[in-house]
C-alpha cells in the first residue's frame, strides 16, 4: 500500500452523472491488480473521510491508473473539479483482488452498473491465456457508456438493458444461464448490484461452477480499523476492506453490510 500524490491526466465526463479519471502514479500503479480499490483524499478539509473508488484500468508502462466514478453525492461531486495537472492523493492498492493466474480456462465476467468499473482490467488480464465471455447489464444505455472504454476485441459479449435501449432487453441472469447451460464455463467472476451478485451466486452454485463476487461496500476506512464493511460469512464475519473486497461466493452468507452506509463500486 502507499500514500502517493498524484497528477491528474484526464477528468471527464462519460455520462450524465459518470466520470473517468486518469491520473500519473509512479509507484502504486506497478503494484495494482483487478479488484483493488484505492482511497481517495478530498480537497475539502471538512470532508476527512477518503472516498474509496475501485480500480478500472492500470497501464504499468505508462505509469497510468483509471478510475470511473458515478456522483451520488458531495466526496464524487468533488472530484469532477479536478482539472487536469492537479495533484490527487492516495492510498492503495488496497484489498484482496480478483483470481488472474489461471491458464487456458473459459471465464465469465459479469458487470452491472458501476460493477462494470474493475472488469476492464479483470477482461484484460485473464485473456492473456484464457478466454473470455463478458456479460454486462445496466438500467439504460446511459449506464453503459463506459462499454466504449473497454478493450473488447476478440471477446464475446453480451448487453443486457432493462428498457432494451442497449443489447437485449432483460437481465445479466437470463443470459448468464443460458451461457452455462450450452458451455462448459470453468469460473465466474462478478461486480455489481448485491442483489444481482446474490442472483449470480445461486446460479453458479446450481451449476457447480467456481465464482468469485467483488462486495464493494461504502468503507470509511479502508485499511480494517472500523467495522462499518462487516459481513457474515461462513468462515466468520469479515471486514470487506481487508478480506475483500473479492470472496469466493461460496462462503458468503448475507452479502449485505452489517451496517449500511452508503453505495457500492466506488462512491
Amino acid at each position: 500500500m502507499f500514500l502517493e500524490d498524484c497528477k491528474v491526466l484526464e477528468n471527464y465526463k462519460v455520462g450524465e452523472d459518470y466520470y473517468l479519471m486518469k491520473i500519473e502514479s509512479e509507484k502504486a500503479s506497478q503494484y495494482s491488480k483487478a479488484g483493488q480499490f484505492f482511497m481517495l483524499k478530498l480537497k475539502n478539509e471538512i470532508r476527512i473521510l477518503r472516498r474509496p473508488i475501485s480500480l478500472h484500468y492500470v497501464d504499468k508502462d505508462k505509469n497510468i491508473l483509471e478510475f470511473y466514478y458515478e456522483v451520488k453525492g458531495g466526496g464524487t461531486k468533488e472530484f469532477t473539479t479536478l482539472e487536469v495537472g492537479e495533484i490527487l492523493n492516495i492510498q492503495g492498492p488496497l484489498g484482496r483482488g480478483f483470481t488472474t493466474e489461471v491458464k487456458n480456462k473459459k471465464c465469465v465476467v459479469v458487470g452491472g452498473g458501476m460493477g462494470i468499473a474493475p472488469t476492464k482490467l479483470l477482461i484484460d488480464e485473464l485473456k492473456k491465456e484464457n478466454e473470455v465471455i463478458f456479460i454486462a447489464g445496466g438500467r439504460g444505455k446511459e449506464a453503459l457508456n463506459i462499454l466504449e472504454n473497454l478493450n473488447l476485441d476478440g471477446i464475446k459479449t453480451y448487453i443486457t438493458t432493462d428498457d432494451g435501449s442497449l443489447g437485449e432487453k432483460g437481465n445479466v441472469i437470463s443470459v448468464l444461464s443460458r451461457v452455462l447451460s450450452d458451455e462448459k464455463i470453468d469460473m465466474v467472476q462478478t461486480c455489481g448490484p448485491h442483489k444481482m451478485m446474490e442472483a449470480v451466486a445461486e446460479t453458479t452454485l446450481k451449476a457447480d461452477v467456481f465464482c468469485e463476487v467483488s462486495l464493494e461496500e461504502r468503507m470509511a476506512c479502508g485499511v480494517k480499523a472500523c467495522v462499518g464493511c462487516s459481513i457474515k460469512t461462513l468462515d466468520g464475519m469479515k471486514k470487506v476492506c481487508h478480506d475483500g473486497p473479492v470472496f469466493d461466493s461460496k462462503i458468503i452468507v448475507d452479502v449485505n453490510p452489517k451496517e449500511n452506509t452508503g453505495c457500492s463500486c466506488g462512491n
